[in-house]
């Protein structure tokens, strides 16, 4: 089977792996974009994480024109309701579940699996991660959208699935409304998922780093005490 190419980085370099992170870069971007936060966020070692950050497929994006370049979908329309291919989001979240499987096939339990995304590779982890067909870990969904929240096909396994939403209150590109928005949808959904919001604009600052590793070290199960840098 093809799949998504990606970059790898194991923490620690050498051991174990007992978790995996699957991390989807946001439009215009690849997996080059995220990988250097990995040393940031100090895990624990004994956590055994693999970051997977793969590449989207380039394809033309309305919204930019038509000009080709890294995208998971396109977006038709630069609104408020994000009008998006939704086919094509599908699709990508399809070769997510490919990455997971994989990951299974390596040794690595389903439960031990967080399906993670920036702005465009938000909206495809909560489409990834919801409708998988067996328990992960968590969701961590950074400055971004549900964009398919009316058509998701949720499969009850993750019914609880612990999620992480992070924004920007400044943020000019998907705005902080979109991810209460998404919250609000999470917790109809009956989830309880957590929300941090940030005095930054589309991006990511230092607090929030320090957050997420706080929040991947509650998630995933420690096994050790010494830090991956």
């Amino acid at each position: 089977m093809a799949y998504l190419p990606a970059i790898e980085i194991e923490c620690p370099q050498r051991g174990t792996i007992g978790a995996v992170i699957i991390w989807l870069h946001g439009l215009g971007a690849d997996g080059h974009d995220f990988a250097p936060i990995v040393p940031q966020l100090a895990l624990p070692a004994g956590l055994g994480v693999r970051f997977v950050f793969p590449h989207a497929p380039s394809i033309p994006v309305t919204i930019n024109n038509g000009l080709v370049m890294p995208a998971w979908y396109d977006i038709k329309q630069h609104d408020v309701d994000r009008h998006v291919d939704t086919e094509q989001l599908r699709q990508s979240a399809d070769w997510v579940h490919d990455l997971i499987d994989r990951e299974m096939e390596r040794g690595v339990p389903s439960e031990s699996i967080v399906v993670a995304g920036f702005s465009q590779g938000g909206a495809v982890s909560f489409e990834a991660a919801l409708t998988y067909p067996h328990r992960l870990a968590g969701i961590m969904a950074l400055s971004t959208y549900f964009a398919t929240a009316a058509t998701v096909a949720l499969n009850p396994v993750q019914q609880a699935l612990p999620l992480l939403i992070c924004h920007g209150s400044e943020d000019p590109v998907v705005p902080e409304s979109l991810g209460r928005q998404s919250v609000a949808t999470l917790q109809r959904l009956g989830f309880k998922p957590e929300y941090v919001v940030y005095p930054m604009e589309h991006a990511v600052c230092p607090q929030q780093i320090v957050d997420i590793s706080r929040w991947i070290g509650r998630t995933l199960t420690v096994q050790g005490s010494s830090e991956c840098s």
